[in-house]
């Protein structure tokens, strides 16, 4: 499922996560296991990011346990978030990044069975719901169109790879300023683009104190 956009330029999508990688391998080094190595302020609202995206997860249809796919795990901060607000109902989570270096650190730092850790820069295990918290956000050099096809690619990835759901985060372009290395996400669009392309079953959140929106996806009706 690949965009012609995408592989339109493939060498400056390959240069321009060659360089994110880079860009966050130094952030690691300098700022350790904190929500600041991952570009996030501080743990408050990396952990209000958390909120909004596992609002996926319907845990009263939970019969066997919930397994989960993060794609840009980090150093494995969304683990421990889940492992609290789920409990042993977490029964499988991956992992996901291109930085070793992270997935090193996040090994030792969640250290727990349920837990693996994947050098990947798609999402290749099925699970009930995938989460992306903070992924989209950073293009460098890239331009708009080409990380826009780049995000729609994924998107329809994760839809392939989460039976139940998933969940992202990005940027949004309701803004005062924009820094030029990063991706700002037209909400409308991407509600647009996964009502008319994945499921019925879309929300979008907007209304929460970050400059950012979640929308969440779900492969059925929610009917809280």
């Amino acid at each position: 499922m690949s965009s012609h956009h995408e592989m339109s330029d493939p060498g400056r999508l390959q240069q321009t996560l060659e360089g994110i990688g880079d860009l966050y391998r130094q952030s690691l080094d300098k700022h350790g296991l904190t929500a600041k190595s991952v570009g996030w302020k501080d743990e408050v609202s990396h952990r209000l990011r958390f909120e909004k995206l596992v609002q996926v997860i319907d845990v009263r249809a939970v019969k066997a346990g919930i397994t989960i796919n993060d794609w840009g795990c980090g150093y494995g901060a969304m683990f421990h978030y889940l492992d609290r607000v789920l409990g042993r109902r977490l029964t499988s989570y991956y992992g996901y990044d291109i930085i070793d270096k992270m997935l090193i650190e996040a090994a030792s730092f969640v250290n727990d069975p349920r837990a693996e850790w994947i050098k990947n820069p798609e999402v290749t295990r099925d699970a009930d719901y995938s989460l992306v918290c903070g992924t989209f956000n950073v293009r460098l050099e890239a331009n708009d169109d080409l990380w826009t096809a780049y995000i729609k690619h994924h998107l329809m990835n994760l839809a392939a790879r989460s039976r139940k759901g998933f969940a992202f985060n990005m940027l949004s372009t309701y803004v005062d300023w924009k820094q030029d290395n990063l991706y700002y996400g037209d909400p409308f669009m991407f509600f647009d683009f996964c009502k008319r392309s994945i499921s019925r079953y879309v929300s979008l959140f907007h209304d929460y104190p970050l400059y950012e929106w979640t929308l969440i996806v779900r492969k059925e009706a929610d009917v809280r």
